[in-house]
């Protein structure tokens, strides 16, 4: 009760939720499309007339009015900030994605990333007037090389699947120069995989083959013994998997894909679980991307865009792309075309993103050796916590086996009651959730894979917990309504996904009158 005694809270008083005339629950603003609200034929800003010219668009010039809405600043302003309330974001609470790395995104990053002299800074510019730009991706390139074991490194990727991309070019580049180009035409690839390792395979040209997971959800030895042959150019291999869990034979599958003349390519969607304490080097890998924006800060989209390095061992560094830096003197340059001629070619018009480098050095710095190494074992340990906590009411795939920094359950729990994993999902939204990730990975039936990530405190994991607790009790006590019409405190309610996904609406129309 508050001070005039009032109920506060949901438990003390039934929530009722008045219609009102204007659409708003209280600050949740209900707000028309812009282009029901602002008129096409004018603007907030008064514009001036252009001077007489000479159009050299020729046929290209446009027939009509753009068509957008003039709106004044205050409307304009107000749009924006509702819709910043309508997104969820790391700022906003736990972002519980598995597979997709969601940690908070330092302040302090974000100061470095703005400084003129790497915010304001052109590509083109002469090297001689952004030496400190590139000494700054020296540096950050030779940490990564220190954290991972590798020998070399492409920094131009810019994001997982770029980087996927350019690993396996460089193994494609390094078998064309053995001559086994029209032999080695297969890539294994695990069951549970990402997506975009087979799709990245087939785009450069090789068939995939796959290899199933055992029922512990590792890839054995063995499996990869039996899938191997004269014809495999590669293996790509996520560690630790998108299961969440370390894949423990990594060391002799890699002993015997080298064995049989092939090359070991690992995703490193997930390097965020072992940094500081695993080198991939170490464990026999040639090739692994490193999503700057999930393992060193600026989750999805948060920061700018994505990068994806990627670190070669010695059997693949004359392999790499171009451009990368080298010294003439004690300058720093790009270097355009590379000795030997063995590089695969360019990946990209320019050398990398340089905002993700500075906030992935900034990350670093700021955490130390023995910083990075904690945030791995806090991440590892969050997970497990979340795992422990529920696996009394949730059901796993793989029983009661520790995880790596994600912890995935599947519906088995939910046979009996009706309710499915999607419903369960938008339960979650109506207690202030993001849902975690759902239906992936695809081996694990109705799976719920949750990374909470180093970055949540004890007491925001205990809340979480108790949220799907209690959502869980519910879902086994019958309560099928609070589900099957979830969410029901959104901005918008459940939409009809397949209609969606088939007959999508992607532009406005105005109504007829009347």
């Amino acid at each position: 009760m508050n001070m005039q005694g009032r109920p506060t809270r949901p438990e003390e008083a039934e929530l009722i939720a008045p219609t009102t005339f204007t659409g708003n629950r209280g600050l949740d603003m209900e707000e028309p499309l812009i282009f029901e609200t602002g008129r096409l034929d004018a603007t907030g800003v008064d514009i001036d007339d252009p001077e007489p010219f000479a159009s050299r668009l020729g046929p290209h010039e446009r027939a009509a009015p753009v068509g957008l809405p003039g709106l004044t600043e205050p409307e304009c302003l107000r749009h924006y900030v509702r819709l910043s309330r309508k997104n969820y974001s790391i700022d906003a609470g736990l972002y519980p994605l598995g597979s997709c790395t969601m940690k908070h995104n330092p302040r302090l990053n974000e100061k470095v990333a703005r400084l003129p002299g790497f915010a304001d800074i052109h590509p083109l510019q002469p090297f001689s007037t952004v030496q400190g730009a590139l000494e700054l991706i020296e540096t950050l390139a030779k940490t990564l090389m220190a954290l991972t074991g590798m020998s070399a490194i492409a920094m131009s990727p810019k994001a997982g699947a770029h980087g996927e991309l350019c690993g396996m070019m460089a193994i494609k580049a390094a078998i064309r120069a053995r001559g086994e180009a029209a032999t080695r035409r297969i890539v294994l690839v695990p069951d549970s995989a990402h997506g975009t390792n087979p799709a990245t395979a087939a785009l450069i040209g090789f068939s995939v083959r796959a290899v199933p997971a055992d029922a512990q959800g590792i890839v054995t030895a063995a499996a990869v013994k039996a899938a191997l042959g004269p014809d495999v150019a590669a293996i790509m291999l996520t560690n630790p998997n998108t299961c969440g869990l370390f894949e423990r034979e990594i060391v002799e599958i890699a002993e015997i894909v080298h064995a049989a003349g092939a090359y070991f390519y690992c995703d490193g969607a997930n390097f965020n679980a072992i940094v500081g304490k695993a080198k991939p080097g170490d464990l026999g890998v040639d090739a692994m991307h490193i999503n700057l924006h999930k393992t060193f800060s600026t989750p999805h989209g948060g920061g700018g865009p994505g990068a994806g390095p990627v670190v070669l061992s010695e059997r693949l560094a004359p392999f790499a792309p171009t451009p990368y830096l080298g010294r003439n003197g004690d300058a720093l340059v790009m270097v355009e075309h590379a000795e030997g001629g063995q590089a695969f070619g360019r990946l990209s018009a320019f050398h990398g993103q340089m905002g993700m480098f500075v906030r992935a050095l900034a990350f670093i710095l700021s955490h130390g050796a023995d910083g990075l190494k904690q945030a791995s074992e806090d991440a590892v340990l969050s997970a497990n916590y979340i795992r422990a906590c529920l696996n009394d009411l949730m059901s796993s795939p793989y029983g009661d086996r520790p995880c790596m920094h994600e912890a995935l359950f599947d519906d088995r729990w939910l046979k009996e009651t009706g309710i499915t994993t999607l419903d369960f999902a938008k339960a979650m939204i109506d207690e202030g959730y993001h849902p975690m990730t759902v239906y992936f990975p695809l081996v694990v039936h109705g799976a719920m894979l949750i990374e909470p990530t180093e970055s949540e405190s004890k007491a925001s994991l205990d809340l979480f917990i108790m949220t799907l607790r209690d959502l869980a009790l519910k879902a086994l006590a019958g309560d099928r309504e609070r589900f099957l019409s979830a969410p029901r405190l959104a901005p918008r309610r459940r939409l009809d996904e397949t209609r969606a996904a088939r007959q999508p609406i992607l532009k406005w129309t105005k109504p007829a009158p009347g």
